[in-house]
């Protein structure tokens, strides 16, 4: 139906007839002569039409926004002064000849370069949304990285294997979407959170290198980076080393990087360990992007007579930790109000503060309601150990551990942010060496800080039973720029090796054997030593494409509340549908 896109009309065709078709992005009368901005998905041409050809004229005054045109025209240089250099067409126009109305178009919901309207309006009209060229750009980015993944994987040996979509439930670390069964009533499938367990007994079967870009589901509250539906390209090998395995997931992702936005990605990644991270960081996930870091206090304070640090000093599970802020002693206190409730969302329960005025003159340099509780030793060692000079502003965590990390991990992120700290680039780096298990408090059970069938260090299962939580992992997590964009693990690969594991979680033999039986099966049968990786894609997409939302980079998104606009998803079933499936509504 076209000779060309229109993105693709430019000084090399200049006099030439040419079909192009589209969208009417935007039309112009212009007494006389009328102007359309014809759209279609590789960019904008301008089309002239005037009275000489006047079938072709008369068509073009009736012609709306988002009507569907084909237009047969010849190409021209735009006169002096109409030149548009951000377009690649800018410097030629059409003037049309023929003009054919292949669609019309009821006024759309809103102006494509309206970037007011609400998110819920854009999703239920997505159709709509999707032919804004910010859109477009965005999902063609996507398919460059997954194009650029295949075209790495294939050319290293790698197998595209699918798994099922209808399988049993594992644990993941979320609810499973169900399937009831039609065949066999009161079952059910679980649709898979990932390919975990299958992916494992392709190595089994001897299938050594494997990969799929492949949907995930979990039921779990959603956020700007998390969607119900996910996809991930997920990764296992056997007989390599982790750091064998790892570097060649480092050159999977410079290959990405370099095909998609002509980055060049430093070799080697560098690699920080988990307990560094939370030390310097709070988070085992850091942005080295943002030069600000947790420095830890609790033995300056431990004596103290202020009891909000003393108390979490002297906790061997607590910890007092400070943050400074450049030049935040100018920041007015409605400011750090707001920062104080901003912690709060995080579980700290409030957020101390000193400003350093002149640090030259000690004690009397500094200033905060805390001052007097702490000893000149303690202020000057704070105040050298967190680097503050005269304007700083020094805030303090001082809890648990888990809430000092994240509630100062979440400020360090929002200082750099609201004070301008952040630098530009990529910063990739590996976090390394997990613990295996974490103590889960409230239940009181360890649970396992990545999966079950994560490999611990050493693989020792009379360790594993005796003393879980000195146990590390063969895990490793990519980063990049504060983003978890990969996580992965060597796995266990020996059956009473599981089996102890399983048990440290809590899953008794026979439980195990239930929901497991398949795996544990298969591990009696020469498993080789294998791992794994999984790449969050909508999340590399978002990064890579600069987006501030996963739904950015997802053809047709779910809300924040799971649900879809667009068709009304998830709806009720019908009576018939449920009597099929001998599922029961209460009235």
């Amino acid at each position: 139906m076209r000779s060309h896109y229109c993105g693709e009309v430019t000084e090399d065709l200049l006099g030439e007839e040419v079909t192009v078709c589209g969208w009417v992005h935007r039309r112009r009368d212009h007494g006389g002569v009328i102007f359309i901005d014809l759209r279609d998905r590789e960019g904008l041409l301008q089309v002239v039409f005037d009275p000489d050809t006047p079938a072709a004229f008369e068509t073009a005054e009736r012609v709306r926004g988002e009507y569907v045109l084909r237009v047969w025209g010849r190409v021209r240089e735009r006169p002096e002064g109409t030149v548009n250099p951000e377009l690649s067409t800018g410097r030629v126009e059409v003037l049309g000849l023929r003009l054919e109305v292949l669609n019309r178009s009821e006024p759309p919901p809103f102006q494509l370069d309206d970037e007011t309207t609400g998110e819920e309006t854009r999703l239920r009209y997505r159709y709509v949304d999707l032919r804004r060229p910010a859109m477009y750009e965005r999902l063609r980015m996507r398919s460059l990285i997954t194009r650029a993944m295949r075209e790495f994987l294939d050319g290293n040996g790698f197998l595209d294997v699918e798994t099922p979509m209808l399988t049993k439930a594992t644990p993941e670390g979320a609810r499973d979407y169900l399937v009831p069964s039609r065949t066999q009533p009161g079952s059910f499938f679980a649709l898979p959170q990932s390919p975990q367990i299958f992916k494992q007994l392709l190595m089994m079967s001897g299938m050594e290198r494997y990969y799929q870009i492949v949907r995930c589901f979990r039921d779990e509250d959603l956020r700007a980076d998390r969607q119900p539906e996910f996809t991930q390209l997920d990764v296992e090998v056997s007989f390599l080393e982790p750091d064998a395995f790892m570097g060649l997931m480092e050159s999977l992702v410079r290959h990405v990087f370099a095909k998609v936005l002509g980055v060049d990605l430093p070799a080697p990644f560098p690699r920080m360990c988990y307990a560094e991270a939370m030390g310097r960081f709070g988070t085992d996930r850091p942005d080295l992007r943002n030069p600000l870091e947790l420095v830890e206090v609790a033995d300056l304070v431990r004596d103290c007579d202020f009891k909000v640090f003393s108390y979490p000093a002297q906790d061997p599970g607590g910890r007092v930790a400070a943050l400074r802020a450049p030049g935040g002693g100018a920041l007015p206190r409605s400011v750090i109000d707001d920062y104080t409730r901003w912690v709060g969302a995080y579980g700290a329960r409030g957020l101390a503060y000193i400003k350093v005025n002149e640090r030259e003159r000690g004690r009397e340099g500094l200033q905060s309601p805390i001052v007097k509780f702490l000893s000149d030793e303690a202020l000057s060692g704070i105040v050298e150990r967190s680097g503050a000079e005269n304007g700083d502003l020094v805030f303090f965590g001082a809890d648990r551990s888990s809430v000092v990390n994240a509630s100062l991990g979440a400020l360090r992120d929002k200082l750099a942010r609201d004070l301008g700290l952040g630098e530009e680039g990529w910063r990739v780096l590996w976090v390394v060496d997990f613990p295996m298990f974490e103590w889960n408090e409230g239940e009181r059970r360890w649970d396992a800080l990545h999966h079950p069938f994560t490999s611990p260090n050493p693989d020792d299962p009379e360790q594993v039973e005796s003393d879980p939580g000195a146990l590390g992992s063969k895990a490793y997590d990519l980063v990049i720029n504060g983003s978890e964009a990969a996580g992965g693990s060597m796995r266990i690969h020996r059956r009473e090796l599981q089996e102890a594991v399983l048990r440290t979680l809590g899953i008794p033999d026979e439980e195990a054997r239930q929901r497991f039986g398949h795996l544990l099966d298969a591990l009696r049968y020469g498993c080789p030593p294998h791992g794994g990786i999984a790449f969050g894609l909508d999340r590399l997409a978002m990064q890579m494409s600069g987006s501030a939302s996963i739904r950015d980079v997802i053809a047709f998104p779910k809300t924040q509340t799971a649900s879809c606009p667009l068709t009304g998803a998830p709806a009720p079933a019908s009576a018939e549908q449920l009597r099929e499936l001998g599922i029961r509504l209460k009235s």
